[in-house]
């Protein structure tokens, strides 16, 4: 896969899940070896993700979310989870992946994401 396949593929997700009411591509680029993307989505609960990844193409043609942020905030504009790869908490298990609880103001450990997983994590977090 080329990152233009997999920018597309991200903006299908975009375009046909129920949980998005509208999004707007702030910055896109992409090469045939790599791309960025940076969006802003309205949420149909009225919250906002504002989102950025960047990723390359692997020798055996993979794509690889190489950097990402993912902020997620109610409609009040107030944090409600973060996750990112930055790699500024070196002591968390699974550095440098993690996230930022708005609701407890803390950092905690994470697992590689993507803007497919961060839907599904939302999802999962709005049905509760």
């Amino acid at each position: 896969m080329i990152p233009a396949e997999y920018l597309d593929q991200v903006k299908v997700r975009l375009l046909t899940d129920t949980l998005v009411a509208e999004f707007e591509i702030r910055r896109e680029r992409s090469t045939l070896v790599d791309a960025h993307i940076r969006v802003r989505v309205s949420l149909v609960d009225r919250s906002m993700l504002e989102f950025s990844e960047y990723v390359t193409r692997t020798a055996d043609g993979q794509i690889d979310v190489v950097v990402y942020s993912y902020h997620w905030e109610s409609a009040a504009q107030q944090l409600i989870c973060r996750w990112d790869n930055v790699p500024h908490f070196p002591g968390l298990p699974g550095f440098p992946h993690h996230f930022h609880d708005g609701r407890t103001q803390q950092v905690a450990p994470g697992q590689p994401m993507t803007i497919f997983s961060v839907l599904d994590k939302i999802r999962e977090i709005l049905s509760q």
